[in-house]
């Protein structure tokens, strides 16, 4: 018997049980809608999707090309039509995920307006922006098994193969997926950052991301001015996502650990060292400081520290921040990964300055001496210029081979010519897009990634496409520009977005309506509905 009638029987059964009350009731209809909304709440999606990553991430222990994606989207229906997209042309969602990104919830979805990414924007709009993708998620699932019902009524009426139809119904597979949401520095104290992620959790995320930047200085993590704090103080935080993830029964929920330390000079806080060799030792041997020969060199004000067995005083800047040492920033980062796998993080994000698959690899490598199954996930970051990264990296590769590079301009004098339109054509330019195009296979098999995202992409494609259907509507192509381009393009992609109705839910709602008024319904649908001309 189908999962599909097993649990029709039990409806009937239900119905039966209460006699001529419920007589209006079909135990069909309510079975119908019951599969439609198969996760009550956001914590039914977190266990879910929280043994997704998981097994997901077993699988890449095994096998580095089992990797998994994601993109940020700032909508719920912009991570929609991501995951039936994805669905669509690859035939499952397998591996793939979406990531919230804080960046773009405080440029788009503030009341404050237009925010840059430094913990500005309400913190409840993150939970909120969770169940607004999550509600949209599941809206895509029903939709898709409402048409799936259609077919299955027409089967049973036209002596059609009514088995095949119940085994899609049966082995239908989800829109819903795990969320790697960004919960910023945390907004505040460990306790602070308990509260947002527990309604984080409730509202479905199975991940949850933080970074090791002062939560009131924080910035964004490929701008100037990053600040972090000591250790004992981020792994007080990810104590407190923990926490909560237990609390709420979501044993399997995964926190992703990030350190800023490689584009990092700042710390706001020294920390006390309690015994030698201790963690806030560690740290604190990582800043900037002078000897001090003499008591009498310290001015008003000044601090001293003993380092080493040596009294110093650290860099201290006008605004009183403590400045580290250059060229400690890779120890830091590899000191900041292991602290934080060992104190029960599950994966890591190191921020770069660039996409370099080896610098990564470097890393991830140091850090595996000491913990051998660390896993990253990196953000393959729209702050990145690719095109021109990859082209200096072939040109430096070609010319460390000494291949003729005289038909190709010098980066290190001239960037802006190697960005040039005429270069698109040339064997430079298809060689660094073939590295493109390879980078997130490299990276999950030289560099430990388990997971790619970009962070901002559905920002950069709502601009693009908005701009490029304004220049041509509010130009010479009129109407031209929306039909040519837009239309006619979800036409030949059959994207489910060009019967827009239908998507947005009116055929769902046409046959709950039948369900509720019978023959008596208001439907919207019927020959008379635009819908049908496509």
């Amino acid at each position: 018997m189908t999962r599909y009638q097993t649990q029709l029987d039990t409806f009937a059964t239900l119905c039966e049980r209460q006699g001529n009350t419920w007589k209006s009731i079909d135990p069909e209809f309510a079975n119908r809608m019951n599969l439609q909304n198969r996760f009550k709440t956001g914590l039914d999606i977190a266990k879910y999707t929280a043994k997704i990553m998981r097994e997901d991430m077993a699988a890449y222990d095994l096998d580095s090309a089992q990797y998994t994606q994601s993109l940020g989207c700032w909508h719920g229906f912009v991570a929609q039509q991501m995951l039936m997209a994805v669905k669509r042309h690859r035939k499952t969602t397998k591996r793939a995920y979406v990531y919230l990104s804080g960046w773009m919830v405080a440029a788009l979805r503030s009341e404050f307006g237009p925010l840059p990414d430094q913990s500005m924007h309400e913190k409840t709009s993150v939970p909120a922006l969770i169940e607004e993708i999550y509600t949209f998620l599941k809206q895509a699932d029903a939709r898709e098994l409402d048409h799936l019902y259609k077919e299955l009524d027409l089967a049973r009426a036209t002596g059609g193969d009514v088995d095949a139809v119940l085994a899609k119904i049966d082995n239908f597979e989800t829109h819903v997926v795990p969320i790697i949401a960004d919960i910023d520095a945390g907004f505040g104290n460990e306790e602070a950052t308990y509260l947002l992620a527990k309604k984080m959790i409730e509202a479905g995320a199975c991940a949850i991301q933080i970074e090791n930047q002062v939560s009131d200085a924080k910035q964004c993590g490929h701008q100037a001015g990053k600040v972090t704090v000591p250790h004992e103080d981020f792994l007080a935080k990810i104590n407190a996502v923990r926490y909560a993830f237990l609390e709420l029964g979501v044993e399997d929920g995964v926190i992703v650990a990030r350190t800023d330390s490689l584009g990092a000079s700042l710390t706001q806080k020294v920390p006390v060292s309690r015994r030698p060799g201790d963690l806030a030792s560690q740290y604190t041997a990582f800043l900037d400081t002078t000897p001090i020969t003499n008591i009498a060199d310290l001015e008003e004000g000044d601090m001293a520290i003993k380092l080493n067995g040596e009294l110093c005083k650290p860099v201290r800047l006008d605004n009183g921040l403590y400045q580290f040492r250059e060229g400690t920033e890779k120890d830091r980062v590899v000191l900041d990964c292991v602290t934080s796998l060992q104190a029960g993080a599950d994966l890591l994000w190191i921020e770069t300055e660039k996409p370099n698959v080896k610098q990564i690899a470097e890393l991830v490598n140091r850090v595996r001496e000491q913990v051998p199954n660390a896993k990253l996930v990196y953000n393959n970051s729209p702050s990145f210029n690719w095109t021109l990264k990859f082209r200096e990296q072939v040109y430096s590769d070609w010319k460390a081979a000494g291949k003729d590079l005289s038909a190709y301009p010098n980066p290190a004098t001239d960037a802006k010519a190697l960005m040039a339109k005429e270069m698109d054509g040339t064997e430079l330019a298809a060689a660094a897009d073939e590295l493109v195009q390879q980078f997130q296979r490299d990276g999950a098999r030289e560099a430990g990634i388990f997971h790619h995202l970009i962070t901002l992409p559905t920002y950069h494609t709502a601009a693009l496409s908005t701009d490029i259907l304004s220049e041509g509507y509010f130009g010479d192509l009129g109407m031209l520009a929306y039909v040519r381009d837009v239309q006619r393009q979800e036409i030949r992609r059959e994207q489910a977005s060009v019967k827009h109705q239908d998507l947005a839910g009116s055929n769902i709602g046409d046959t709950h309506k039948e369900y509720f008024s019978g023959e008596n319904a208001l439907k919207a649908g019927g020959e008379a509905n635009t819908m049908n001309q496509f």
